[in-house]
């Protein structure tokens, strides 16, 4: 009889310990599932804002350099004289110039908008969180 005993005692710390290592694996499922919704949440918000900020960059150098052709278009088959020849190129020039600093400016916004955005994420990351934590208790 105390074998059957001795048997059913171990038996029920091992279905106990089971039972423990469960609910520590579903804690743990728990917290990279969230760390994993944060993760995806950042990237998003961040691919967004680099495909957005990419298609207003886009969008503004486009037009310009469009201009630029079209006046290097008109020039060419056009007999002028190489005074008006250099005219043309200096203005390309001066685009360019003004087509580097959009840029520049371009990247500087991208940089801020980013980092707003992860701030602006944070907050709500750290709100839902806390709303969770919250709900638990």
């Amino acid at each position: 009889m105390k074998g059957m005993e001795t048997d059913d005692l171990v038996k029920s710390q091992l279905l106990q310990k089971a039972a423990q290592q469960r609910q520590e694996i579903a804690n743990e499922m728990h917290e990279i599932t969230d760390r994993t919704e944060k993760v995806l949440t950042n990237a998003l918000i961040i691919g967004g804002s680099l495909a957005l900020t990419y298609f207003l960059v886009r969008g503004f150098s486009s037009s310009k350099k469009r201009k630029t052709r079209k006046a290097k278009a008109k020039a060419k088959p056009a007999e002028v004289d190489d005074a008006e020849e250099n005219e043309v190129y200096e203005e390309s020039g001066a685009s360019r110039i003004l087509s580097q600093i959009g840029t520049a400016v371009a990247s500087q916004a991208t940089v801020l908008l980013l980092d707003l955005a992860k701030e602006k994420l944070m907050e709500f990351l750290q709100a839902q969180a806390q709303k969770k934590a919250n709900e638990n208790s």
